[in-house]
């Protein structure tokens, strides 16, 4: 029986502008575009026309389903991820340490320049656990860098994820967050997204939360060292996308007997991974250097494929110099995962035994600094299939090839499973 890898480069995608190249352009990557040449190409709306979506929401299209019929929020995925348990009535939260102005809550950084230390997320993470609001107990759960996870559980009765995010950069659309392409400077208030008492209730808890956060963090051991060495303080939590308890979700692949397995770093794509009851092979976190980190992936990625029958590999690396507007550093993160991961790769398997799928789970348009909805490439290959002749995997090329336009990613892996493992 044949294999599928499923690969997914985190925001390698870009945004094609008249007179420049983009990075996956310039990127000298002769692993990836060996399987553009041999693959049916195309783009790709991952969440549909102008929709820029956040990764959790955009990993759910990618492995065949429609977040916007069920997802229980990023923050219970992440919960989920991250082992830690919700309760019935208990709500949720992605969560970002930040630095803000204590005095009038102006955002100077949403991720507290992202040099929060394990053990100092873990020391912040502790000043704010257990914190007793007005009949609701607070959990917080550092996960990776300035990430953590924020839970709110009522002392009797429920609370309600229908709730607005305090995170400015995100805003709320229906069961997921998008991308604000200009966001504002300033913690956002909760507001409920419902008459729901429950909703207003939750909405009350996080203001307060956040109120006491800054109060608690400001002054906080860590903080104080963080300033004298010329660090910013991580003195605010931002919340987003709340999420309730969640339910397992039945698989596309299930249907045909097959098995699927994830190779993931983020608390957010084991929580998708486990919510689809896919075989989970957790690495470390990424150090940065993605060269260091390749090798524990590839060896992941090859014992799952002894063990499965299709394997999805999501790498992070480019996105974040997208955020930072760093062309040159993210060309240089796709480069070396090429170099350090995908060559490598193809070098161990067999073309006639495995097919592929490349592509990324939204564009980070280094111009923009943020996700947006441009359609990211995709390259699709079959054992023993030909290509389109495309010569690298980029915005353009793939635009030339035979699989179109897909106006959304929950409709590519259902096509890869007719092509690799034949019709349903």
């Amino acid at each position: 029986m044949p294999k599928l890898l499923f690969l997914v480069l985190d925001g390698a995608a870009d945004r094609p502008e008249p007179g420049s190249e983009t990075p996956l352009e310039v990127a000298s990557k002769p692993g990836i575009d060996s399987i553009a040449r041999r693959s049916r190409c195309g783009l790709m709306y991952v969440l549909g026309r102008g929709r820029a979506p956040e990764s959790d929401a955009a990993v759910m299209a990618l492995l065949g389903h429609d977040p916007d019929e069920y997802y229980p929020g990023r923050g219970a995925v992440e919960a989920l991820g991250a082992g830690v348990e919700l309760g019935e009535g208990d709500v949720a939260f992605r969560a970002n340490f930040a630095t803000v102005d204590p005095r009038t809550l102006r955002i100077v950084d949403r991720r507290a320049g992202r040099d929060v230390s394990p053990e100092e997320a873990s020391d912040l993470a502790a000043a704010l656990d257990g914190l007793e609001l007005d009949g609701v107990r607070v959990r917080v759960r550092p996960t990776l860098g300035h990430r953590a996870v924020v839970v709110f559980s009522p002392r009797s009765g429920r609370l309600s994820p229908s709730v607005g995010n305090t995170d400015p950069a995100y805003v709320r659309s229906g069961r997921i967050s998008v991308a604000v392409p200009k966001p504002g400077d300033s913690i956002v208030p909760c507001e409920p997204l419902s008459r729901d008492p429950a909703a207003e209730a939750t909405a009350a808890a996080v203001n307060e939360f956040t109120r006491r956060a800054v109060e608690i963090l400001d002054s906080h051991p860590v903080n104080r060292i963080r300033r004298d060495r010329g660090s910013l303080p991580a003195n605010a939590i931002l919340l987003r996308d709340a999420g309730g308890a969640p339910r397992t979700l039945s698989p596309i692949w299930g249907s045909r007997g097959l098995r699927f397995g994830a190779v993931a770093e983020m608390p957010v794509e084991v929580g998708v991974a486990r919510l689809l009851g896919m075989e989970v092979a957790q690495v470390p976190p990424p150090t940065g250097d993605l060269r260091a980190d390749a090798p524990s992936r590839l060896e992941a990625t090859l014992r799952l494929l002894n063990s499965v029958d299709g394997v999805y590999v999501h790498l992070k690396g480019p996105d974040e110099p997208g955020h930072d507007g760093n062309f040159s550093r993210k060309v240089a993160a796709i480069e070396a995962i090429d170099s350090a991961f995908v060559s490598p790769l193809l070098g161990e398997l067999d073309p006639s035994e495995v097919g592929l799928v490349v592509t990324s789970d939204h564009a980070t348009p280094w111009r923009l600094r943020s996700h947006s909805d441009d359609p990211v490439p995709v390259a699709l290959t079959a054992p023993g299939s030909g290509g389109d002749g495309v010569d690298s995997f980029d915005e353009v090329c793939c635009g030339r090839g035979s699989l179109g336009v897909i106006d959304h990613a929950r409709r590519l892996l259902p096509e890869a499973l007719d092509e690799i493992f034949g019709p349903a």
